[in-house]
């Protein structure tokens, strides 16, 4: 797969228009229902029959380059109320015009479509699994199931590069970053690396995966790595709104990372000195309860110091939140309402400098 991404950007770099004498090996790209020529946009759906539960349909966009080059798949929505993320890849796809091209592009703004329909965060409302823990899927499984399956054959497999993108759930206050995954594989792992630095984003969070444990291919992301697939990962967005600056963020990045890729020709504005964070810590709450924060998204804090506090449900103080390491804020709840387990405050260790090597994860 990495020799054909290679063999595809070099091709992509000499012209954007095909040599008389040449063969086409992909005239079409075809998607579920979506089937774009050469220097066409189409649209469709993967349709997910009923089963065990309902079935639904999964709206895609096919952008098939007039010239031939590595196919990119962008696929958000896995949590349906993170809807920063799935209204960037609406614009994207007005934003990419497949006679200037190469390559191919195919993208999925919204995976989970009853947790968006119903506001619900985080999990499938229909079977109540989430949408980016049950790769590869299962045909004959429930509907998040049936779903993933469908993607991992219809769109994963058929990518050469795989960007899973996030928008800040409803419940999280978050601070833009991505995602540097890496895997031991050099060639996989600096790939990904330059990726994250085309996008942009100022913050990297460099988390390495140990392939060879199922838990670690479960996620779109390290799905698609165990398949050799340059892939990457990004997030902006926070409690579920949707702003003009965050939306930027992610359609813009998604336009570097295709020109990085010689696929368009794009203003590109790499980030220069990003701020590498690592291993997150987390703290959940241990029961019922409100939160109220008392430190932004992004804040820089020490151990122990407080970063909200929780009441009961008529006011009384019933305790504080003290950060868990030293690090940054990657995100607090962003509203006050608790349950048994949910996480309140996430922090990431702040690397200074470039981050340490790769290091297989302890089992």
């Amino acid at each position: 797969m990495r020799a054909l991404l290679a063999s595809l950007l070099a091709l992509a770099a000499v012209s954007p228009v095909l040599p008389a004498q040449a063969v086409d090996s992909l005239p079409a790209l075809t998607v579920g229902s979506a089937t774009a020529h050469r220097g066409e946009r189409a649209y469709g759906a993967l349709v997910i029959p009923a089963g065990v539960d309902s079935g639904t349909s999964i709206q895609v966009a096919v952008i098939h380059g007039a010239a031939p080059g590595p196919i990119v798949a962008f696929v958000s929505g896995a949590h349906g109320t993170e809807y920063t993320s799935i209204v960037a890849m609406t614009r994207l796809i007005e934003r990419l015009n497949p006679a200037q091209l190469r390559g191919s592009v195919i993208i999925v703004p919204l995976l989970n479509v009853a947790s968006f329909e119903q506001m619900v965060p985080h999990v499938n409302p229909v079977d109540r699994k989430g949408m980016n823990t049950q790769y590869p899927g299962d045909v004959t499984g429930t509907q998040t199931a049936r779903v993933l399956a469908s993607v991992a054959q219809h769109v994963v497999r058929m990518a050469d590069v795989v960007v899973d993108m996030h928008g800040g759930d409803l419940d999280e206050d978050l601070r833009p970053y991505s995602y540097w995954f890496r895997t031991g594989v050099d060639s996989q792992d600096s790939a990904s690396r330059k990726l994250a630095l085309a996008f942009g984003l100022d913050m990297i969070i460099v988390r390495d995966l140990d392939l060879t444990n199922p838990a670690s291919t479960r996620s779109l992301s390290g799905y698609a790595l165990s398949l050799g697939k340059i892939t990457f990962v990004a997030e902006a967005g926070h409690s579920g709104l949707v702003t003009a600056e965050e939306t930027a963020m992610l359609v813009e990045g998604s336009a570097n990372l295709l020109s990085s890729l010689k696929m368009m020709t794009h203003p590109m504005k790499p980030v220069v000195h990003p701020l590498w964070v690592g291993p997150d810590e987390r703290v959940r709450a241990e029961g019922g309860g409100m939160f109220f924060a008392t430190v932004k998204r992004g804040a820089s804090i020490t151990k122990g110091a407080r970063v909200g506090f929780i009441t009961d449900y008529v006011g009384r103080r019933t305790g504080d939140v003290v950060a868990p390491q030293d690090g940054v804020v990657s995100f607090i709840r962003g509203v006050p309402s608790l349950s048994k387990g949910a996480t309140i405050v996430t922090v990431t260790k702040r690397y200074e400098g470039a981050p340490p090597a790769y290091a297989k994860p302890k089992p």
